[in-house]
């Protein structure tokens, strides 16, 4: 069925709500820990603590495409739930592990070279954070079943109440505790996601209870466990490289001039950055459901991508080039104005980013229509290998500050990975007998 941009855009809107306010939960949570103790340690911590659950989250974080792909029926779904909790499981072994005080003590001091003071705050951080990479996995997997259903809507109600409860924890925890502010930020996240998995399990119950009574379906109907691992693999190895940027930076920025104002601004300008960039973050689930099996929609998402990249990147730069950047960083994120001031080179770097994430999130939504998942992964370690040249480029050859050489390097190096992507993508049409679109040089954007 041809898709028209109304319908795209109603389609993805739900989506997109849902990863804004996901994004609003850092620039929320660091302008609570600002103004508690210690701000500048707790925020460092903070980052460092988000950034290794993240990490542990990299075998599910792809679950959600898993399910919006191959969830057709009850015996798939079945299939999928117990591939989904063998996963939801071994990403929390991997908190459990990093937790040991040797293997913690090794990572966080000997490696990353954090301050004993960052290092505890650390460590109470990701305690507060260990039931999250199940409950991120776990919904995930389910929203992916949502969206598959065309019930997107029922996923943004669900984040509603995950920043509710987000919200609630935190007030709650800065007005009657004496926590310090990064361990308020973490409980507050996990909170966050616990009550977005329930929920996430109650909406779902008419989707499931629809699969279950397809008693057309057979075994025969659906995937089995080997080829779910050989779909699967690819993306989770995907994520599971991607996911290792943030505590890559962390890690170069711990060695880089200016270090504990680096790892202080860094969580502030990201969250900031990803509010824009979430908006072609969750464009992906959307393009791999709308293009369509045959690729029958892929123009007219592919045109709907394009002007979502130029929106959102220029809805950042408003930001970024105007007295908006001061009054974001000192009146509301409450950094100091030296941490502001340190923080605005790499706002402005960051510009083109949400407009590349949007062009990401396309050409990996046709790939996956394609069943061509291993080009998504070597372009992300494509993508890790540029970072990692590319910020000691910045850091030690130009001599810049850690931040802003993170961010310098986040860019240009998303920006090859998604070169490398363009043809393959337009290979995948090309097969798939989408000859005038793949062809035509501005189709994609």
């Amino acid at each position: 069925m041809k898709r028209t941009q109304i319908s795209i855009f109603l389609f993805w809107v739900p989506l997109a709500a849902t990863w804004v306010m996901m994004a609003s939960e850092g620039p929320f949570l660091t302008a609570i820990i600002a103004r508690l103790g210690d701000p500048t340690y707790n925020l460092a911590a903070f980052g460092v603590a988000f950034a290794f659950g993240i990490l542990v989250e990299g075998p599910v974080i792809m679950l959600m495409s898993a399910s919006t792909a191959l969830a057709k029926n009850w015996v798939a779904f079945l299939r999928l739930r117990r591939f989904a909790w063998a996963l939801n499981a071994l990403s929390t072994l991997l908190l459990v592990v990093l937790l040991i005080p040797p293997v913690f003590d090794l990572v966080m001091e000997t490696m990353l070279g954090l301050p004993v003071e960052v290092a505890e705050l650390v460590y109470g951080g990701l305690l507060f954070l260990l039931p999250w990479p199940a409950a991120i996995g776990y919904r995930r997997f389910v929203q992916g079943v949502l969206i598959r259903a065309n019930r997107t809507r029922l996923v943004a109600y669900g984040t509603v109440l995950r920043v509710c409860s987000m919200i609630g924890t935190a007030l709650a925890l800065y007005r009657f505790t004496d926590l310090p502010g990064a361990w308020v930020g973490t409980a507050a996240l996990s909170s966050g996601v616990l009550v977005e998995a329930v929920a996430a399990r109650f909406m779902a119950l008419p989707t499931l209870r629809e699969l279950e009574s397809d008693t057309d379906a057979t075994a025969a109907d659906a995937p089995d466990y080997g080829e779910i691992a050989r779909f699967y693999y690819p993306l989770a190895l995907t994520s599971m490289i991607g996911l290792t940027i943030q505590p890559m930076l962390t890690f170069f920025m711990g060695r880089a001039p200016a270090p504990i104002e680096s790892l202080a601004v860094f969580p502030v300008v990201n969250a900031l950055s990803f509010l824009f960039r979430s908006l072609g973050l969750s464009f992906q689930e959307a393009a791999i459901a709308l293009i369509g099996d045959e690729f029958e929609s892929v123009e007219e998402v592919g045109r709907f991508a394009l002007w979502l990249g130029i929106g959102s990147s220029a809805a950042l730069g408003l930001v970024a080039f105007t007295p908006l950047a001061d009054l974001w960083y000192v009146q509301v994120s409450g950094l100091t104005p030296e941490l502001a001031a340190l923080a605005l080179v790499p706002t402005m770097l960051l510009v083109p980013m949400p407009g590349i994430s949007v062009w990401l999130s396309f050409q990996r939504g046709i790939l996956v229509n394609g069943r061509r998942t291993k080009p998504i992964t070597v372009a992300t370690a494509i993508e890790v290998a540029m970072i990692a040249l590319l910020f000691v480029l910045a850091a030690w050859g130009f001599g810049w500050v850690g931040v802003t050489s993170a961010f310098f390097a986040f860019v240009g190096a998303r920006t090859v990975a998604n070169l490398f992507l363009r043809g393959r993508a337009r290979s995948t049409l090309r097969r798939a007998g989408v000859v005038d679109f793949a062809a035509e040089p501005d189709a994609v954007p």
